[in-house]
């Protein structure tokens, strides 16, 4: 088992350094390669990234910006491992606690497994951050008659090439949940387990925005009506009728 570790980079120069040192120190179960995708940084990013230089590292760069989503598949189709997992590059996720994800996949419990995240007090920077978060998580458990703890969480472990069958068209922070949804219209019920989250506040330089949270729901109702129009369209004319 080979696992690809996805790194979306964008203006993160204060701590993309420190996070490529996190996840290299880290101690696999398994061969891991860290894709790194420069999203077109404006500050100090791309000369720090000039200087690494590690074996099992790819180091990509994006001529214009084109959002979280769109990094992600630029690093997802240069992936060679067998599973993906996403790693942002602004420490508010552990990557430290990644194999705790892997460990249902290696004793063969899931293929999907989601990192779920505890908010409280010294974790999460704003209440309505964590109700958005919440809203949007309640709003896919009720589309798709599912009980995931969290939606919007970054670390979402899966095979490579579910992955890439997903066909992940969002290019923003809708990505999670289009990822979530599609993966929820097919029935696929992701493993979770909890991982520890330190929120960054605005002033260090939190992008998501309420707008995010809206654009999460529409995207999922989206997901939901295709996924009953294909679904009635594959029944035969007399359960049609019979209906």
């Amino acid at each position: 088992m080979k696992l690809s570790i996805l790194m979306p980079v964008y203006n993160e120069a204060a701590t993309v350094q420190t996070m490529i040192d996190r996840v290299l120190k880290v101690q696999f179960p398994c061969e891991v390669e860290l894709v790194i995708v420069d999203d077109c940084s404006t500050d100090e990013t791309a000369a720090i990234l000039d200087q690494v230089e590690y074996p099992n590292v790819l180091k990509l760069r994006h001529a214009r910006n084109q959002g979280k989503g769109g990094a992600i598949r630029t690093a997802s189709n240069a992936a060679t491992g067998d599973y993906l997992i996403p790693c942002d590059a602004d420490l508010e996720y552990q990557p430290e606690e990644i194999p705790l994800l892997l460990d249902p996949v290696i004793r063969g419990d899931a293929d999907v497994v989601f990192g779920n995240r505890a908010f409280g007090s010294h974790t999460s920077y704003s209440y309505w951050y964590v109700i958005g978060n919440k809203g949007v998580t309640t709003a896919a458990n009720v589309l798709f008659n599912s009980y995931i703890g969290d939606l919007e969480t970054c670390m979402k472990l899966l095979p490579t090439d579910l992955y890439r069958s997903l066909d992940i068209q969002e290019k923003g922070f809708g990505m999670e949940a289009e990822i979530t949804g599609k993966l929820l219209a097919r029935g696929i019920r992701p493993f979770e387990v909890p991982i520890s989250y330190q929120a960054r506040t605005r002033e260090e330089g939190k992008k998501i925005t309420w707008k995010d949270g809206v654009e999460a729901v529409w995207i999922l109702g989206k997901i939901r009506y295709k996924s009953r129009n294909d679904a009635a369209r594959k029944k035969p004319t007399g359960a049609r009728r019979a209906a």
